[in-house]
């Protein structure tokens, strides 16, 4: 009965977010037309790829705004996205558009996630180039499958009529090449055919350095993740024909992403805070703490993205923080209205029997300075610089995991 219900009236509901599209763009006079917009999508990468990609545009002496899910970046002035949405709804995208404008930027770059865009909020937005980071499973029970997940996506590009980037490596990039586009400019480290093809790739604890066709490129972050989201932003600056020395100016600026395999604590052990909250980012995140630091021990602390969605990955977290960890704390992260001991439970199923149950975030945190000792890394993942935690009844308490774990090692070290 109530499936069908919903049926009925999903067509009303994807009216009304229709409508408050047009309305935004109406209301604000429709922006994007007076000023160039960028857009990025994947499932995961998409903050990093729009924070160097502003970076390197800034760098070259433009006037940038950047919209993500950390903050709202226009000319220079930033302040926190506290929407708990990576691309929030009704008017606000065109607002910020707006305020653009009147700044005097030249180019918006903004992350555009698949809920986004089932709701219409990509909509009136006149995009000149759309960047595709890769694909792997989220938001799954939402859109109803994989293949509905990526044709959600693939919507972004069928607005983009001039410039598609896209990651030839990932195993999804040839339905986006499908995609009808002026120009296409392909990136990618392992297939041959990229146009944008990163050689010679070195990386270490501080940086990872790179060769794209005649240029060196130095890089103060670490990952090769990190290689495909700089790929992006070069091809971004390849498309408006930005000076290569800039780029590399701006990559070699670079030493931190917020929340983004951020060090908040070098002695006498490290913690690294992350916001890694799909299996492939988690594993990406334990590889890349092992490879960069050989850690003693790995200490994981982690939760499970959101209440109330995406219940499958629960027990594939659980089961990557247990192949890696040497100690997993399981703890509450973004609850909503969802029973937290529930979800941790769900988590602590697939970790076999070597997940410790902490509900209160604090404490786990606390818990695993507490217990690390020299040559250990902590690896806080679930948040990363998000500035807020959502509770049952629409209730959101300030929240940051890297001032946590700075007050909780003051107190032990």
């Amino acid at each position: 009965m109530i499936k069908k219900i919903l049926r009925k009236i999903k067509p009303l509901i994807s009216f009304y977010h229709f409508f408050y599209a047009f309305f935004g763009a109406v209301l604000y006079l429709f922006p994007s037309r007076k000023i160039k917009v960028f857009a990025v999508t994947g499932t995961n990468g998409k903050t990093t790829t729009v924070d160097l990609t502003a970076r390197v545009f800034r760098e070259a002496g433009f006037r940038v705004a950047a919209f993500s899910s950390v903050k709202f970046e226009i000319a220079g002035e930033e302040e926190p996205n506290l929407f708990k949405m990576t691309m929030p709804g009704r008017t606000v995208i065109q607002g910020l558009l707006r305020k653009a404008v009147k700044k005097g930027c030249q180019i918006a770059i903004l992350e555009v996630t698949s809920e986004g865009i089932k709701q219409h909020r990509h909509r009136f937005i006149r995009f000149d180039a759309a960047c595709f980071t890769n694909l792997s499973p989220e938001h799954i029970e939402s859109h109803g499958g994989f293949e509905n997940y990526k044709k959600e996506k693939g919507k972004l590009f069928l607005a983009t009529k001039d410039t598609h980037i896209i990651n030839i490596d990932d195993e999804n990039a040839d339905y986006f090449l499908g995609i009808p586009s002026r120009e296409k400019i392909t990136y990618g480290i392992e297939n041959k055919k990229a146009l944008l093809r990163a050689e010679k790739v070195k990386g270490s604890a501080q940086e990872i350095s790179f060769i794209v066709k005649e240029d060196a490129f130095r890089l103060g972050l670490t990952g090769k993740f990190n290689i495909y989201n700089a790929l992006a932003a070069i091809a971004f600056a390849k498309k408006e024909a930005v000076d290569m020395e800039a780029v590399k100016r701006a990559f070699q600026k670079t030493k931190i992403i917020p929340g983004r395999m951020e060090e908040v604590v070098s002695s006498p052990f490290r913690v690294i805070v992350d916001y890694a909250v799909t299996p492939v980012t988690l594993e990406g995140v334990y590889r890349e703490v092992k490879e960069s630091f050989s850690p003693s021990r790995i200490i994981a602390v982690l939760g499970s993205c959101g209440g109330g969605r995406d219940r499958w990955k629960r027990p594939v977290l659980g089961e990557i923080a247990a192949k890696h960890g040497d100690v997993v704390v399981v703890t509450n992260e973004d609850p909503y209205d969802e029973d937290p001991e529930e979800i941790i439970d769900e988590i602590i199923a697939g970790t076999s029997g070597k997940g410790e149950k902490v509900i209160d975030r604090r404490e786990a945190i606390r818990k695993a300075v507490q217990i690390a000792k020299p040559g250990d890394v902590v690896v806080i993942t679930g948040k990363g610089s998000e500035p807020l935690m959502c509770l049952a009844g629409g209730k959101k308490i300030s929240w940051d995991d890297r001032q946590i774990v700075r007050e909780e090692h003051s107190k032990v070290n």
